[in-house]
């Protein structure tokens, strides 16, 4: 998928959410739980509801990995069933891989070829060579790590580097120039919205992944604020709030949420005429 059909997505659905699929055995309805496959029954059950609101889905890996062969394999199914029911949403595989040569090479066919995943997140840190075997396949994206939510983001990408510079804005600088908007987006944390500015004054045209919103405490119009661009630019991604939403029936209340996530990102849109 290229980033003018994603726009085009983004256009026609009036959204840029990301549903995150982070699926906890613990935390899903039980009546998921009997089934053979309860994680993929669970994503199935999301994706239905939701296919007409959201321009694209997350699954993270370790919800399906700490289960061995057969969480794999809910994974797998899972992807399938949104490339076959619903070709036009973006799957990213939230597996933050990062390797050099050969490995990196193996990574990139287990998402892209084997699940047929359209991304997938990675870690920047071993630099360009742990990257580039991802922009090697055509229409697929290698999602970097810079700027994320979590605490711990203070120890490293936001401390000083070569002077001055924040170690963040050295790995948008750099990583920019190895492929082009079309197959790089950034991870930028909504718990740092204010950041966006210095964000899209060194990357202005790529599209970000947005996590963080909902229960994290990320602001939706903060970040559509600072980091909007002409051709939106963002997947903003909810996981819990939308997937496991407080509620007696589970299914009205993913549809609730998601209608209103959704409805706010429409005026958005709106307002900036697009």
């Amino acid at each position: 998928m290229t980033a003018d059909q994603l726009f085009q997505q983004i256009t026609l659905k009036r959204s840029f959410l990301c549903i995150g699929l982070d699926a906890d055995i613990k935390r899903i309805p039980s009546e998921f739980r009997q089934a053979e496959y309860p994680l993929f029954e669970f994503n199935k059950n999301i994706i239905d509801i939701t296919h007409n609101y959201a321009v694209a889905y997350k699954p993270n890996t370790a919800f399906y990995e700490c289960h061995g062969d057969k969480g794999w394999k809910q994974l797998e199914l899972t992807v399938e069933y949104v490339k076959k029911n619903h070709p036009e949403v973006f799957v990213i595989a939230d597996a933050k891989r990062g390797d050099i040569g050969n490995t990196a090479a193996k990574y990139a066919e287990a998402f892209f070829e084997r699940m047929s995943c359209d991304a997938v997140t990675l870690s920047p840190y071993m630099g360009s060579d742990s990257v580039t075997p991802f922009l090697d396949h055509k229409e697929k994206w290698a999602i970097l790590l810079a700027l994320t939510s979590n605490p711990g983001a203070r120890d490293f990408q936001l401390g000083r580097h070569e002077g001055s510079t924040a170690l963040f804005t050295s790995v948008l600088e750099k990583s920019a120039k190895w492929g082009t908007t079309d197959n790089i987006m950034y991870v930028i944390g909504a718990t740092r919205a204010e950041m966006l500015v210095k964000v899209r004054e060194i990357v202005p045209r790529h599209f970000l992944l947005i996590p963080g919103v909902g229960a994290q405490g990320g602001d939706l119009g903060e970040v559509a604020g600072y980091g909007l661009n002409d051709r939106c630019g963002l997947l903003v991604n909810v996981s819990r709030s939308v997937i496991f939403p407080e509620g007696e029936n589970h299914r009205d209340a993913v549809l609730e949420i998601t209608l209103s996530i959704q409805q706010e990102m429409k005026k958005i849109l709106e307002d900036r005429n697009m």
